[in-house]
Order: structure tokens, then sequence, then C-alpha cells
């Protein structure tokens, strides 16, 4: 057996939710506690009794963005798909897309809006060498704006095959957004409601933003045999001073520092790499692995991941691997609900 088949597990496909819960806070909590090993079942809406004064959360606020687009080929009608990725130099935006036939450099997409109807046209600028192309929108409106209006909620394949219902537009963005550039949602943070927020922070829990823009390869699964091999995509990540002199005095404090998700650990890993907690700006390709050392966070919440990604070799490596192998196998016997609209796990 290779190292990455160390990272596998069976999954019955009815546990990958495919809506979130009705209400965010009644999805249910597997709370894992490193120190004794005990695993015990609660919800999230539980989190004021599993969390202490002098706490703090660490949460990622970036917005998604409706990625997806949909359009034809301009001069055949030709159907073409394809997904914004970030605006790059001179406004341009790099995107990857498919259509029957080969694609040219300077053909235009005429982009549907999300009724369907013919919109605003995308010139294709540059192709990659990865096969994604620089693209330029021939119009004068901002590209956020464009993007609300001609995008589609970019959900994992997983759910309904990537088909959004209009709902998703709210379920599918935390309370935190604030920070647009995401194609992917920071799927722990989802779980929080306005309410919960208040009620934790009203019994001396503080919460502290970080961001980090989920990119397209967060889901990616590793495809190589040794962990070591594998280069982990590159995102945009940023904590502040602010941020940090918050996390700082917590700490300093006696109280513990919970990452909300994976792209919040790997932002407070990113900033303390040398031991000490510092504001940090720029890209992230951090894969946390074995043997690492964690020197910013104390906790995790997270919710389950797919099999033989990074992100779960992320969650082992903190949680300890033998321990997050019994919760996931205690997860799936109790039938918990899995991925970006599933069930969260706390490990404390």
């Amino acid at each position: 057996m290779n190292e990455l088949d160390r990272y596998d597990y069976e999954l019955p496909r009815q546990l990958i939710a495919q809506f979130p819960a009705p209400s965010r806070v009644d999805a249910r909590l597997l709370v894992v506690d490193r120190s004794s090993g005990e695993i015990d079942h609660r919800h999230i809406r539980d989190l004021p009794e599993l969390l202490r004064p002098g706490d703090c959360l660490v949460i990622n606020d970036t917005k998604v963005i409706p990625a997806r687009l949909v359009g034809s080929r301009t001069a055949t009608g030709g159907r073409w798909e394809g997904l914004f990725l970030e605006i790059g130099p001179h406004g341009l935006w790099h995107v990857i897309g498919h259509a029957r036939g080969k694609l040219k450099p300077g053909e235009t997409i005429t982009l549907q809006n999300a009724d369907g109807k013919d919109d605003v046209r995308l010139e294709l600028a540059v192709k990659q060498d990865d096969g994604s192309w620089a693209a330029k929108p021939l119009t004068d409106e901002d590209s956020f704006a464009l993007l609300d209006r001609v995008g589609r909620v970019p959900l994992p394949p997983y759910i309904r095959d990537g088909q959004m219902v209009e709902t998703d537009r709210e379920n599918y963005q935390t309370v935190f957004a604030s920070t647009p550039g995401a194609v992917a949602a920071p799927t722990a943070g989802l779980h929080f409601t306005e309410s919960l927020v208040k009620k934790l922070e009203a019994q001396g829990v503080a919460v502290a933003h970080a961001t980090l823009h989920v990119g397209l390869g967060t889901f990616r699964p590793v495809n190589v045999e040794r962990l070591e091999d594998h280069r982990i995509h590159s995102e945009w990540a940023r904590i502040t001073e602010d941020a940090v002199r918050t996390i700082k005095e917590r700490r300093e404090g006696g109280g513990r520092i919970v990452a909300v998700g994976t792209t919040s650990m790997r932002t407070l890993e990113t900033a303390a790499r040398d031991g000490e907690l510092r504001p940090f700006e720029g890209n992230t390709d951090l894969f946390i692995r074995p043997p690492f050392e964690f020197h910013a966070a104390d906790a995790l919440l997270t919710n389950f991941h797919l099999p033989k990604t990074t992100l779960l070799v992320l969650v082992r490596t903190f949680g300890g691997d033998e321990l997050i192998r019994r919760a996931y196998e205690e997860a799936v016997r109790e039938e918990y609900r899995f991925y970006s609209y599933g069930d969260a796990m706390l490990i404390l």
C-alpha cells in the first residue's frame, strides 16, 4: 500500500449532503478530544457549551463569487461552459472553459445571465500553458457586478452535479463573507448564524478574521504515491495586524485558538511558519502533512472531507491519524452528512 492509500475510505453515496440542514445550527457536530481519545455527538448549536470565555474563533471572511459561467460561442452558437478563477493584470479574467471543437485566441463567448438570456461577450485573449485562458469582458462594468448578474454558484460536482438552485446563493455563503474572491465556500463557516456568533461573543469568545480565497484546486485529489511529491495549489491569504493582536492576547490569557475550517488553519500556520504568528498577505502553498509542528491553532472546526485530498491529510495531521480515522468510521456508522453541505467535526 502506498502512502496515499492510508487516506482512503468508503462512503455510502447517500451520506453526501445535497442540501444544508434546514437551520445551520442544527447540523450535527462530532466532538473529538485529542487528550482523552473520546468522541461525542453534539450539534453546532451546542458550541456555546463547548467553547470557553477567552477562546478565539478564527474565521475565513472570503466571499464566494458566482464564478460558474454558461454561454455560447458567438460565431457558431455552440455551447460553452466555464469557470472564472480570478482577475489578472489589466483587468483580464483568468478562466477555464470547454466547448466542442478547438477554441482560438480572439474568439468571443456570449455569456448568458441567470435567466438564460444572452448578455455580455467575453473575448478569449491568450491561452495559458495549463489550458486556461486570459479573457477580456467586452464591457466597462465592474467585474464582480458582472459576475453577480451572469454567474452561477460554483457548486462542487458531488452536489447535484454542480447544478445550482436559487437558494444556493445564500446557502453557499457564510455570514462572515465580505471579501470577494473564492470559487468555493470555506464550508466550516457555513454552520454559523448571526445569532450564534452574538451568543458566543456575549459569553466571552472572540472572533478574529482571516481571508483565504478558496481556489479550484482545493478539492482535487492527491495523485502521487508519496505526499512529499505533491504540489498543492496556491491561494491568496491575509491575516491583519488587528487579528494577530486579538489572537495573541487570547492565547496569552489562556484561551484556545479555534481555526474555523482548513482554510483558516492554513492561513494561521502560514503566518506562523517560523514559530511566531505575524501579519501576512500573499500567496500560500502550505501543505500541512506529517510531520508538521502547529504553532498557531489549538483546535479545529471542520467539515468531513473527500478521500485522498490535502484537506483530509491536514485534519488527520492535526487530530492524530488513528483518532481521526476512528472518528470518520464513527461518522459513517452514525450516518453523519458529508462534504460541503454536511455536518462538522470539532477537534479539541
